[in-house]
């Protein structure tokens, strides 16, 4: 059985992408693991090496072993390597449309996808807080449900922030107990489809020190943190907390749940970043399709040194695969 066939973007021309792509590439093109062509310019990723342009995703699985695929995506402008150039915003993004439009159409069995530079973006008139919105805007266009939630794995822990990029001070108005089922019930829905966990084991932890000891210190987990897990359990959903966040992500409480449900973005990254800083992976679970991509940024001033490390991407293109193969659903449609 072939493995799956992945689909990566371009991400932002000046930064890392290219040269962590044909790392990954290098890496991987005597595996079985996965298969994957880059939507890019030929012109751009040439300079870094032997590539293989195709004219279709499939073709990617005939020049695997030999070149780097490139299913050719022209850039507006010329790249200079370590500058973020608003001139090819609208490459970016249609390297990113492309990508959704053929995993929708099954021609991929997922999407990886390199750093944006959101600035870059933003300049040009993009409306989205980041990849994730648009991505989800991207499927609903299409006909799709959409109600993304983002995960991030590294070696034994994934957790999930129930709010993400906000200040701290608006994370308590910003937490309901609709909100903590929603995105619960999302991430354990993708994790049953793409990750082959029959009952999910889910912890969800408290916003204050101690999980608000009793209320002692702060009122939200009797409020509505305690009530959303009351009512997930009576769902069926295995839940447990609220737990307190600075002793859930120790080895022997964290081998204790499949993924650990937290109230903001800091709670859920340190931990994972504390433990693979160099191979985390962010997972958009709540989509239709397998969508996976490094934990990093563009490392703008990492680009041409040839320093860049490629572990996160492979690891993310490796869960990709995986996720792909255990795929146990089809995408619901709008109504």
């Amino acid at each position: 059985m072939a493995p799956p066939l992945l689909a990566l973007t371009m991400g932002e021309p000046g930064g890392i992408a290219g040269e962590i792509t044909l790392a990954a590439w290098k890496m991987l093109r005597d595996r079985d693991e996965a298969q994957f062509f880059i939507i890019g310019d030929p012109k751009h990723l040439g300079g870094k090496a032997a590539i293989a342009t195709i004219n279709s995703p499939q073709e990617a699985r005939t020049v695997f072993k030999s070149g780097l695929p490139v299913l050719e995506h022209r850039l507006d402008h010329e790249v200079t390597i370590g500058v973020a150039d608003p001139a090819n915003a609208q490459s970016v993004l249609s390297s990113i449309k492309k990508a959704v439009d053929l995993a929708l159409t099954g021609e991929v069995g997922g999407i990886v996808t390199n750093p944006i530079q959101k600035e870059s973006l933003y300049s040009q008139g993009f409306a989205f807080q980041g990849h994730t919105d648009f991505l989800a805007d991207l499927a609903r266009k299409a006909g799709y449900e959409a109600n993304p939630v983002m995960m991030l794995s590294a070696k034994d822990l994934r957790t999930v922030p129930i709010t993400v990029h906000i200040a701290l001070k608006d994370v308590p108005d910003a937490l309901s107990r609709a909100l903590i089922i929603s995105q619960t019930e999302t991430t354990v829905e993708g994790l049953s489809r793409w990750f082959g966990l029959g009952r999910p084991r889910v912890g969800i932890t408290g916003l204050n020190p101690h999980a608000g000891e009793g209320g002692a210190m702060g009122s939200e987990e009797i409020e509505f943190i305690s009530p959303a897990i009351a009512d997930l359990q009576a769902k069926g959903i295995d839940a447990t907390g609220p737990l307190p966040a600075d002793t859930v992500f120790h080895e022997e409480a964290r081998c204790q749940y499949d993924v650990i449900m937290c109230m903001y973005h800091d709670q859920a990254l340190i931990p994972v970043k504390t433990l693979g800083f160099h191979d985390g992976v962010n997972t958009t679970l709540g989509l239709p399709f397998v969508r996976t991509s490094p934990d990093h940024g563009t490392a703008l001033s990492l680009a041409g040194k040839g320093i860049a490390n490629p572990s996160s991407l492979i690891a993310a293109i490796r869960q990709a695969a995986s996720m792909a193969n255990n795929d146990a659903g089809a995408p619901k449609v709008l109504k």
